[in-house]
């Protein structure tokens, strides 16, 4: 499953550039998929189908926060999240929301940065 940053998040930014895929931006910010990844153009995610360069919204105007979609809990890259991992506060946790398998994340891995 990905994960989220909670409402204790006291905006310290320790956890933004931790994250390999750049899932993580600062309380108010615009992102695209395209940030951090190989992603470009229309790309399919689940069954939707979404223009990897298109701003998107904000997700957050309190706290820093995590595009699920690009969230794999570090596999591929890390034994563990990084972002939890150097949280002060211990807010980054796992999404039950949004589960997903340790092969899933994987292959989300695998796509995000184009490998085979």
């Amino acid at each position: 499953m990905a994960l989220k940053i909670t409402t204790e998040c006291i905006n310290c930014g320790a956890c933004e550039p931790e994250c390999p895929n750049k899932a993580i931006y600062e309380v108010g910010t615009v992102w695209k998929l395209s940030d951090g990844t190989s992603l470009k153009g229309m790309v399919q995610f689940k069954s939707l189908l979404i223009d990897a360069d298109a701003v998107q919204v904000p997700k957050s105007n309190k706290v820093y926060f995590i595009v699920t979609e690009k969230c794999t809990e570090c596999i591929g890259f890390n034994n563990e999240p990084q972002c939890a991992s150097v949280c002060p506060v211990d807010c980054c946790i796992l999404d039950i929301n949004n589960i997903e398998s340790k092969d899933e994340l994987l292959k989300k891995k695998k796509m995000l940065h184009n490998e085979k």
